[in-house]
C-alpha cells in the first residue's frame, strides 16, 4: 500500500509533465491533487469519471438517474470557453496516468448570472477537494464579470448543502420543485 509520501512523490513527478494553468493542491489527508481548466483532450478522462461514480452521486449531479453519459451530454460538459462556460478538474496520478476525480463547472445563465456545479468522486470526498474546486471556480467567475452564483441541488444532499454553507451561498427552497434548493451567493 502507498503511503501518502509515496502517493506524493509519484504525483510530483507526473504533475511535473502538465502545462498551462494549473495548481497543486494539498487535501486533507495530505495527498495532493492537480487543478487545471477542462481541456478538449479530457473528454474520455470525463466519460471514466463519470462512469466510476456511484449511482447515487450520479443523480445528485444530474438530478436523473443516468447510467452513462451519452455523446450529446459530453458535448455539452466539453462545451468550454472560459468565459461563459468555465471548468476545472482535479487529477491524481494512480497506475500511472492523471485520472479525474473532481470536477467543478459554470455556465452562464444571464448577463451577470451563472449556474454551477460541482461533483467529487466516491472515494475522494470529505477530503476538501469540493471546496478547493469551488474556490478556483468562484474566482474565474468574479474575475470573468459575473454578479451572482447558483447551484439547483436535492434537497436531500446534506454534503452540497454544507459546501454552499461554508462557501457563503445562500440557500433557499426552489419554489418550482419541493424535492429542490437553489445555493446563492453573490460574487
Amino acid at each position: 500500500m502507498l503511503t501518502v509520501k509515496d502517493h506524493n512523490d509519484r504525483a510530483a513527478a507526473a504533475f511535473t509533465t502538465v502545462a498551462g494553468q494549473h495548481w497543486i493542491e494539498a487535501l486533507k489527508d495530505g495527498r495532493h491533487v492537480l487543478i487545471r481548466p477542462l481541456a478538449r483532450n479530457d473528454r474520455d478522462r470525463e466519460y471514466a469519471f463519470i462512469k466510476r461514480l456511484s449511482p447515487e452521486s450520479r443523480h445528485m449531479r444530474f438530478l436523473a438517474q443516468i447510467s452513462e453519459p451519452g455523446a450529446a451530454m459530453l458535448d455539452q460538459l466539453m462545451d468550454t470557453d472560459n468565459e461563459q462556460r468555465m471548468a476545472y478538474i482535479a487529477l491524481v496520478y494512480e497506475n500511472g496516468q492523471l485520472i479525474e476525480v473532481g470536477v467543478s463547472r459554470y455556465a452562464a445563465t444571464g448577463a451577470h448570472e451563472c449556474e454551477c456545479a460541482i461533483t467529487v468522486a466516491d472515494d475522494w470526498k470529505h477530503l476538501g477537494l469540493g471546496a478547493l474546486l469551488m474556490e478556483h471556480l468562484i474566482r474565474t467567475a468574479r474575475s470573468n464579470g459575473f454578479h451572482q452564483m447558483y447551484s439547483v441541488d436535492a434537497s436531500s444532499n446534506t454534503p452540497m448543502r454544507d459546501l454552499a454553507k461554508s462557501l457563503g451561498f445562500e440557500t433557499h427552497n426552489d419554489p418550482d420543485d419541493s424535492c429542490q434548493v437553489i445555493h446563492r451567493l453573490d460574487l
